[in-house]
């Protein structure tokens, strides 16, 4: 609700602040009230020339014509101050009333303004101001820039590959962490991780606008990470904080001033961090909410049927060389293996457990020197450490996993001691209630409790790499208050093994 308050505030203050704008310039006030009429007259009164009318009309770059015709709108006013210019464009709801109703201000017609010259450094203070609102406007609304890290997504998504994510395909999500240095997301840099960019000071509900669809199966979706929401900064995202409690305890993560990563000791912190801050994940979405998912002998069923898995996913495969005289390397190289899959892949002098999609083992099966090319099934076993829901009972392994219904919105389920792991997080991390066990019984906010009812949608994501994925079935579902956007289209990639740029994946959608 508070932000449906912020936006009419917003609207209201700018037509407000136009009314009055237009009536000290000799135009009737209730014609800035009109669509697309008051923007032909706003444009007039400021004296700018045709272009800005289709500039207007361009999803995007309006948001920035609008903004510019406020500072043009306080020249008209003779007020070229650069703060007073730069609170016009940060809050224009406010500064076109002030404008409006100060007797102190006066219009004047664009021809008969003096000329009015600034310096150099006016000019790039000016540039860098509005670049940074921009920035801050397209990032956090309209789309935002990201990096494949590592090889979760191959081949789908390739390291190296720099993607376009829209907010706008789900709709923007408000911001909630707001008191945050500008196009930083959660560590100032050059702090070797250990300096947060934001102050929680101030922490806004989740709000999510109009978006244009909503998350279909099979989308590669962009969102924070959902066991994120607290950190060891001696690992960041490299591994769980809640997998380090569980594998060491809590006192030897949380009491230890440093921890061994990569064979040094790292500086460590123990950070809680919003949602919106923690850290970017990019996977699949595999599972809708309301859903039923289910993995048998690597094959994923919803709601009893057989889903595709994605053309190019990878899962592993045993490679055998006829000969030790062939070059192992040369030869996955030149079907797509990276090195780095091929640095780990080696089981013994002439056999390798590679990460291969379909298109790769036809390759390698139609080669001369190939013995064989055999699927892998990964054991199943003692889960109860390493996988979703992390609970004694559930031996779920990552090719054989589930039953497991995914969270809806208004979706009630029961509740008991052996069915309360698969939720615990949902109902105490994400939805923010008080849950206890008392002999045996389950109480949430004091009361006992045999079923609970969903306030948000979930969802469940994998790494089209299914063998080499840190996804839900390691750390669960995802909640909506947790989506950045969806991954569009690649807008330039970098073989990192070779360094050179990869021409035929410039533009290409993502599927």
């Amino acid at each position: 609700m508070i932000y449906e308050i912020l936006l009419a505030f917003y609207f209201i203050g700018c037509l407000l602040g136009l009314w009055f704008v237009f009536k000290k310039a000799g135009v009737a006030p209730w014609k800035a009230l009109i669509p697309l009429y008051n923007i032909v007259l706003w444009v007039k009164i400021c004296g700018k020339k045709w272009p800005w009318y289709i500039y207007f009309l361009i999803p995007a770059i309006n948001v920035f014509t609008f903004l510019l015709m406020v500072v043009e709108t306080a020249k008209v006013f003779k007020r070229y101050g650069f703060w007073e210019q730069t609170f016009a464009v940060i809050f224009p709801w406010i500064y076109l009333p002030i404008l409006g109703l100060s007797k102190k201000m006066e219009y004047t017609n664009p021809a008969d303004l003096p000329k009015h010259k600034v310096g150099k450094v006016r000019d790039w203070m000016d540039a860098i101001v509005f670049a940074l609102v921009a920035a801050v406007i397209i990032r956090g609304n309209i789309l935002e820039f990201y990096k494949i890290p590592s090889s979760s997504m191959e081949k789908s998504l390739l390291v190296g590959d720099y993607l376009m994510v829209s907010k706008l395909t789900y709709g923007a999500r408000s911001t909630m962490t707001p008191l945050a240095i500008p196009l930083v997301h959660n560590v100032i840099p050059f702090t070797n991780g250990q300096k947060e960019s934001y102050l929680k000071w101030i922490e806004l509900p989740y709000h999510r606008y109009h978006g244009l669809r909503d998350i279909r199966r099979y989308d590669a979706v962009v969102f924070n990470y959902p066991d994120g929401d607290t950190v060891c900064t001696a690992w960041n995202s490299n591994k769980s904080y809640h997998d380090l409690v569980r594998e060491e305890g809590y006192d030897a993560i949380n009491n230890a001033k440093y921890l061994p990563v990569g064979g040094r000791m790292v500086e460590n912190h123990i950070r809680v961090r919003p949602v919106d801050k923690r850290e970017n994940f990019i996977k699949r979405c595999i599972g809708l909410p309301g859903e039923t998912l289910e993995i048998v002998d690597q094959t994923v069923y919803i709601n009893g049927e057989v889903i595709e898995m994605p053309q190019e996913a990878e899962v592993t495969y045993a490679v055998t060389f006829k000969s030790a005289l062939t070059d192992p390397h040369k030869a996955l190289r030149s079907v797509g293996v990276s090195d780095e899959d091929y640095a780990n892949s080696l089981f013994d002098e002439d056999q390798f457990l590679l990460p291969l999609s379909k298109s790769m083992v036809q390759k390698l099966r139609a080669r001369s020197d190939i013995k064989s090319v055999e699927r892998l099934m990964l054991p199943t076993g003692d889960s109860s450490y390493s996988l979703f829901p992390h609970a004694e009972g559930y031996n779920w392994a990552i090719d054989d996993y589930g039953p497991i219904v995914i969270p809806k919105a208004g979706m009630t389920v029961g509740l008991t001691i052996q069915t309360l792991p698969l939720y615990r997080r949902v109902i105490e991390v994400f939805e923010h209630h008080k849950l206890e066990i008392r002999d045996g019984e389950i109480f949430i906010d004091g009361k006992q409790a045999s079923s609970y009812t969903f306030k948000m949608n979930y969802y469940w994501m994998m790494g089209d790499n299914r063998h080499n994925s840190a996804d839900s079935r390691y750390w669960g579902f995802v909640p909506e208050d947790h989506i950045v956007g969806r991954a569009s289209f690649i807008v330039f990639s970098r073989d990192k093994d070779t360094h050179s740029i990869r021409w035929n994946r410039f533009l290409k959608l993502v599927k």
